[in-house]
């Protein structure tokens, strides 16, 4: 079982970081266009995505975007945390097979309100820069230790 520990605004100070990693899989594709509604068919259709510039289907943007509010919710600051606010700029296509690694970098923190402000890198298995940005959050204030969730396996087709 995989244990979440989150980090208490009280404990982060600027420069903390933390790494989050996940590679995009068919299913994982498929499940994102089913539950976001963008089938896009650069996503899905192999014989359009030849066609386009990147010459085969690749991930959504916010796939992408989705590993940083994993890593946000499960590591830096972890669970507890409130989003508020992120600012991507997309540099490059995932595509299948692709390993994302999220780093995240404290900022700045706001005392009054408890808000932390991260850098978000997110580069693939080549260290390629995919996305860049910045998250707002409001880190939990007391500390959390707690098993993840075991989530049900889902099945695609017959």
């Amino acid at each position: 079982m995989t244990e979440l520990v989150n980090r208490p605004y009280d404990t982060l100070n600027i420069g903390d970081s933390a790494t989050f990693e996940k590679t995009l899989t068919e299913k994982e594709l498929v499940l994102f266009a089913a539950v976001s509604g963008d089938v896009n068919p650069v996503h899905l259709d192999a014989e359009f995505a030849k066609t386009t510039m990147f010459g085969e289907r690749i991930a959504h943007g916010m796939w992408s975007g989705s590993l940083i509010s994993a890593a946000l919710a499960t590591v830096l600051p972890g669970p507890g945390t409130i989003y508020l606010g992120q600012e991507l700029s997309f540099r490059r296509p995932v595509k299948l097979g692709d390993t994302l690694t999220v780093t995240l970098t404290v900022k700045d923190k706001q005392d009054a309100k408890k808000i932390v402000e991260l850098d978000c890198l997110v580069v693939n298995q080549q260290g390629e820069k995919v996305v860049l940005g910045t998250a707002k959050v409001i880190a939990p204030s007391e500390p959390v230790r707690l098993t993840a969730p075991v989530l049900p396996e889902i099945h695609l087709g017959a």
